[in-house]
């Protein structure tokens, strides 16, 4: 049976300035040296995984709180292993509850940091939308069984996007990174993508253009940083089964993306990106997600395109709805 993981990892109020991980700095071990690759780079390969009950936007009535207690993560964690358990519909008749749901993994525990959110900045861990956008979002959702050109990459198959395909979804959520001389190879779980990464060159010329940029890395000391510009402008930073209120924005051919991967310790990979994108949001904004090794996870074929009825299906009834049929 295949193993699904899910992870989503907190954020705090980071200021734009500063070190992300400067008030996490429990997250991995001090003074750790990472391995080194045969040829001298920090060693990232493995299998990561990254699963939480840690929301990606900061909930509003904790917009002012970056950090819970540990009483508080308890007492999520509680009431997240209810809602699992059914323990809160067991009592109302005919309710099925969460039979269902076996075949997710969302995680039981918040993030070890105990950080409200996983958008790190703006401070207050929501993502600084502007309202053309929103709008836009309203217009696609609206339209969805109009056309498969309203649907999401990720239902058509296609891909879930840089950064998206970091962004914790129901289940999937894996990825193998592979490394040789001059490349770094992220294998995705999800849609089966393998994403490969030159070390040192530069980006190619503007006018090609692609649903996940040019992605062109370089080593900061143990941090390998990633700088993703040249996107096409028709992928969505998040998709529909990740990342609450920017489900279903289109991304612009503006979108630049910085990400950055720390080895903090044996078991766990500091991811960090920055996404900027002005005619979509009114500053550029930050998430961060802890990737814990997990050598025993077997990544299976996502057969995505081979399996996928939902498009032909949600079209079908969007035109019986036209028709009139039930």
């Amino acid at each position: 049976m295949r193993r699904f993981v899910l992870l989503v990892v907190a954020g705090s109020a980071v200021a734009a300035a500063g070190t992300l991980f400067a008030q996490t700095s429990h997250v991995g071990a001090p003074n750790w040296t990472p391995p080194k690759t045969a040829w001298g780079e920090p060693d990232l390969q493995g299998t990561w995984t990254n699963e939480t009950i840690t929301p990606f936007e900061r909930p509003k009535h904790l917009a002012d709180k970056p950090f819970l207690t540990k009483e508080e993560a308890a007492d999520i964690e509680r009431q997240a292993a209810r809602q699992r358990d059914n323990a809160d519909s067991a009592a109302r008749p005919g309710d099925v509850g969460s039979y269902n749901q076996f075949w997710f993994d969302s995680g039981t525990k918040v993030v070890s940091s105990r950080q409200t959110s996983l958008v790190v900045d703006p401070p207050d861990g929501r993502v600084p939308l502007r309202p053309e956008a929103e709008k836009i979002k309203e217009e696609v959702d609206a339209r969805n069984s109009d056309s498969f050109e309203f649907m999401s990459p990720w239902d058509r198959c296609i891909t879930r996007g840089v950064p998206g395909g970091f962004f914790p979804a129901g289940y999937n959520n894996a990825y193998q990174i592979l490394q040789t001389p001059g490349y770094v190879v992220i294998h995705y779980e999800m849609i089966h993508a393998a994403r490969v990464i030159p070390i040192g060159r530069p980006h190619l010329p503007s006018t090609l253009r692609f649903w996940d940029g040019d992605s062109i890395g370089r080593w900061e000391g143990n941090t390998l940083v990633v700088d993703v510009t040249n996107y096409n402008g028709k992928g969505w930073i998040a998709t529909n089964a990740a990342a609450g209120r920017i489900k279903g924005i289109p991304q612009s051919d503006e979108l630049h993306v910085v990400e950055r991967f720390t080895r903090a310790d044996a078991q766990t990979i500091r991811y960090e990106v920055t996404i900027d994108d002005p005619k979509v949001y009114t500053r550029p904004w930050k998430v961060a997600i802890p990737l814990e090794r997990e050598d025993g996870y077997m990544i299976y074929e996502y057969a995505c395109h081979e399996g996928n009825r939902a498009v032909e299906g949600v079209l079908r009834a969007g035109r019986a709805k036209e028709g009139g049929q039930r």
